[in-house]
């Protein structure tokens, strides 16, 4: 019990009891930097499915259309430390959901920017947009004719905001971004990192053509590891540098010890 109690306090130090028997707890809900008044009634057995949750206007109203989910967690929550912890996750969706609807569109010239470049880059390089141009995917093909798929997700005040990136390479995606930072800049980038994994991936596709590949039974791209059947019983993991793939890879015999030992 005092140990719940001091995680309680440790996570929400704006909350204190108000009673001896603490089934009173008044005080603020912090999240995303905003302190939010709350009050919270306890029934004399502890049990938050019959607690009663006061809140201020504030707060109300940004749990609009969450009450639902929030009675949910409070019938279901063990103790008051993990109601709290989870009206906390909530509250910090509804912050950040809130905060997307009221986020002033881009200006006009963000748009007209965006079309030209996908013009520049050509438009069948477009595999999808949402409906803001806020989120584009763009796709290249490897020498090995392999294609490849870039998400861009872009900021209103761009290109002075570089877009974030999110590519599926076996080595984190690290582009040189200056304050005009453009698509086009960052697709070339994204063209020079596919030509500098060709090596890894076909050494990666002649292994999953050419053995029994156990794990992963989808590989993606960014996948370095393989375990490949190799008898009766008995396998073998191997990781490949994708820097140096032609290498000899990391490998690791698994299974029975005497099927294992056959295969040495």
């Amino acid at each position: 019990m005092e140990e719940t109690e001091a995680s309680l306090l440790h996570q929400c130090p704006l909350l204190l009891p108000q009673n001896r028997a603490k089934t009173v707890y008044e005080g603020f809900i912090t999240a995303q930097g905003r302190d939010f008044h709350i009050k919270i009634l306890l029934p004399e057995d502890l049990q938050l499915k019959n607690a009663r949750l006061l809140c201020s206007w504030q707060l109300r109203t940004i749990l609009n259309g969450y009450h639902q989910i929030v009675q949910q967690r409070m019938k279901h929550s063990p103790d008051l430390m993990s109601f709290m912890m989870e009206l906390k996750m909530v509250l910090e969706v509804a912050l950040k959901n809130k905060q997307e609807i009221h986020a002033l569109p881009p200006p006009p010239q963000f748009y007209s920017s965006l079309i030209e470049e996908i013009g520049i880059l050509g438009w069948d390089k477009l595999v999808s947009a949402d409906s803001c141009f806020s989120t584009i995917k763009l796709k290249a093909e490897d020498a090995s004719g392999r294609e490849h798929l870039i998400t861009l997700k872009l900021k209103a005040k761009y290109p002075a905001e570089s877009p974030d990136c999110f590519v599926d390479f076996p080595v984190s995606f690290s582009v040189s971004r200056t304050p005009q930072s453009s698509i086009i800049s960052i697709y070339s980038q994204f063209l020079a990192a596919l030509e500098s994994f060709k090596a890894f991936w076909d050494v990666m596709d002649e292994i999953d053509e050419k053995t029994w590949v156990l794990e992963p039974e989808k590989p993606t791209r960014s996948a370095t590891a393989r375990r490949i059947a190799v008898g009766h019983n008995a396998s073998i993991n191997i990781e490949v540098d994708p820097r140096h793939p032609t290498m000899l890879p990391e490998c690791c015999f698994l299974g029975a010890d005497h099927g294992v030992r056959s295969q040495i």
